[in-house]
């Protein structure tokens, strides 16, 4: 995940901004933990509340960071952000249904090729450049990403990583929608996300006969995720991530990677496979060393609003 401020209106330490990053990072990687936890819903009721909290959250935060309305925002940024709100429902219905069939630490990993495929839509869409490491560093990853497909022996996992591909691939599309609208202002078009997400999982629960009414356990970790996984997560990372250069930004979000699996070994002893560990280790090598590569480069003069 990647974002810009709002309406900033005063200027961190860099220091700070790495202090919020890395915390945007942790409350991130807990998303593996909390729908482990989680007894009895699928993932279109455990969307369905996550995204309540979530735009709940986020329409008061921005509200009070811009004073103008979250919705109205998000439509002035026009079809870009439609469509990148609707990405992101796919990309929060496959990590959920990816954690729920795979491994966490074989989901949270695949999550991470994000990058290598918004760099390749990047370049068929918006015929953006593309550095020759990174091309490399994306090789690589897909060597990676085939090691740890091939050890998934059963069907269900086998479908799970491919599931997690799937909401790479809409945080992907998300980003090259950004881009695409020229646009640095991510939280309105999350918001957004929210909104279609309650609207078509509400649709989806109601079509298949799935109650809206959750467990207290169950809908109490998904709101509780809403807020405080991914809400405050952005919010942490949008404050941090203007002080803090691109290349360090890579790697402080490994972070993400790195914890999520541990979260669910030390609680609940979910262990991680030799395939996973294997590819896993060349997507993590992949990823940071694009980041230092790019690190090499003199990087664009910083400019404050």
């Amino acid at each position: 995940m990647t974002t810009a401020d709002i309406a900033p209106t005063h200027q961190i330490s860099p220091r700070t901004g790495i202090f919020f990053v890395l915390a945007a990072g942790v409350l991130w990687s807990t998303v593996g933990l909390g729908i482990r936890m989680i007894e009895d819903a699928i993932v279109w009721q455990i969307l369905f509340y996550r995204s309540i909290s979530l735009s709940a959250f986020l329409f008061l935060v921005i509200w009070l960071r811009s004073r103008e309305s979250p919705l109205k925002l998000a439509i002035k940024a026009g079809l870009p952000a439609s469509i990148g709100g609707l990405s992101l429902v796919a990309a929060y219905a496959g990590g959920i249904y990816a954690i729920q069939t795979t491994s966490v630490a074989n989901a949270m990993l695949l999550f991470a090729s994000a990058p290598f495929m918004a760099a390749i839509l990047g370049w068929i869409v918006l015929r953006e450049s593309v550095r020759p490491a990174t091309w490399i560093a994306t090789c690589v990853a897909m060597t990676g990403i085939a090691v740890m497909v091939s050890g998934q022996s059963d069907g269900a996992s086998l479908i799970g990583s491919l599931a997690a591909l799937g909401s790479a691939f809409g945080f992907a599309v998300f980003t090259v929608a950004l881009r695409w609208g020229k646009s640095g202002e991510m939280l309105p078009a999350v918001f957004l996300s929210g909104v279609y997400a309650i609207i078509i999982t509400g649709v989806i629960c109601l079509a298949i006969g799935a109650p809206l009414i959750l467990s207290l356990n169950d809908g109490g970790i998904a709101i509780g995720m809403g807020v405080f996984q991914v809400g405050a997560g952005l919010i942490l990372y949008t404050l941090g991530s203007k002080t803090v250069p691109a290349a360090e930004l890579t790697l402080l979000s490994l972070a993400e990677v790195l914890l999520g699996p541990l979260w669910v070994w030390l609680f609940l002893g979910e262990t991680i496979t030799a395939y996973t560990l294997i590819g896993g280790t060349i997507l993590l090598a992949a990823i940071a060393g694009n980041a230092l590569s790019g690190a090499r480069r003199k990087p664009p003069p910083v400019t404050t609003p």
